[in-house]
C-alpha cells in the first residue's frame, strides 16, 4: 500500500501538512541537534511524508505524557510512543517497529539483588510522570509506592537528591544518566519490554485504513532493513528491531 485516496489522506492529514509529535523524553529514539530534531522516529516520519509526498512539520515534547496528549488533542497527527492499553482508549497502534528494555538501578549499597526484590512494602520506585513504565508500574506494582519525577530525564537526579531508593527507566538512558555520579548499579535483566510504535487519534474518521496504512509501512521498514540500518546510524545499543 503505497498511496492513500485523497479522502482518507485529508482524513489523517487535515492541514495538509503532516504534523509529527517526537517525544525527546527517550534519547533512544530522539534528540535534538541544535533545534533540530533528529533521530530514528524522525528519520521514519520523514519517510512516511516523502511516500505521501507531503511536507512535514516537527514539534518536539519533553515526555511521553505531552506528546500523548498532543495527539489525543488533535494537535499533531501522528506521534511516537510506547504501546500502552491506557494509551490505546485515545490511540490507534501500528505494531511495534523497536523493543527496549525497562530496567531498575539502585545504590551499590542497596539490599536488592534482583528485580522480584523490587516490589516489596517500604520501597519507593522513582519514575517518569506518564512514562510507558510509569503506567505499566502502576498497573504492576502492588507493595512498593511509586514517586514521579518531572520527566524520564530527571528520574537519575532525583534519585541520587534522596527521591526513594529503585530508579526505574530505560534501561540504556539509567546507564547513560548514571555516569554522572558514582556507587551505583543496574539490578540484572529486565522488569518489562517496552514496545514503541506509531500512533494516531481515534478521533479521526478512519483511523483504522490510516493506521493499517502506517503498519504497511512500518513492516516495510522492518524487512528492508530500513530500522536496523536507522538504528546503527544513530548509535542505538541495547534495542532491537520488533519482531
Amino acid at each position: 500500500m503505497n498511496k492513500l485516496d485523497p479522502s482518507l489522506l485529508s482524513s489523517f492529514v487535515p492541514t495538509g501538512s503532516l504534523r509529527v509529535g517526537i517525544n525527546l523524553g527517550n534519547p533512544l529514539l530522539a534528540s535534538l541537534d541544535g533545534d533540530v530534531p533528529k533521530g530514528i522516529t524522525v528519520d521514519i516520519a520523514n519517510h512516511i511524508a516523502s511516500k505521501l509526498q507531503l511536507p512535514i512539520t516537527f514539534t518536539c515534547y519533553q515526555m511521553a505524557g505531552a506528546t500523548v496528549d498532543a495527539v489525543k488533542a488533535g494537535d499533531v497527527d501522528l506521534v511516537f510512543v510506547a504501546i500502552d492499553p491506557v494509551r490505546g482508549a485515545d490511540i490507534s497502534y501500528t505494531p511495534a517497529y523497536i523493543q527496549i528494555e525497562g530496567a531498575y538501578m539502585v545504590k551499590e549499597s542497596s539490599p536488592l539483588t534482583k528485580n522480584e526484590d523490587v516490589d516489596v512494602s517500604g520501597n519507593e520506585i522513582v519514575v517518569g510522570k506518564g512514562s510507558a513504565y510509569d503506567l505499566y508500574l502502576t498497573r504492576e506494582i502492588k507493595q512498593a509506592a511509586l514517586l514521579r519525577s518531572a520527566n524520564s530525564q530527571a528520574v537519575v537526579d532525583n534519585f541520587m537528591s534522596g527521591s526513594g531508593n529503585v530508579a526505574a527507566g530505560v534501561k540504556q538512558q539509567l546507564e547513560s544518566d548514571a555516569q554522572r555520579y558514582e556507587g551505583l548499579r543496574m539490578l540484572p535483566g529486565r522488569f518489562m519490554v517496552i514496545n514503541q510504535a506509531i500512533g494516531t487519534p481515534k478521533a479521526r474518521v478512519d483511523f483504522e485504513k490510516v493506521t493499517a496504512y502506517l503498519s504497511s509501512v512500518i513492516q516495510e521498514l522492518k524487512t528492508s532493513g530500513f530500522i536496523a540500518e536507522a538504528m546503527l546510524r544513530h548509535k542505538v545499543q541495547g534495542a532491537k528491531v520488533a519482531d
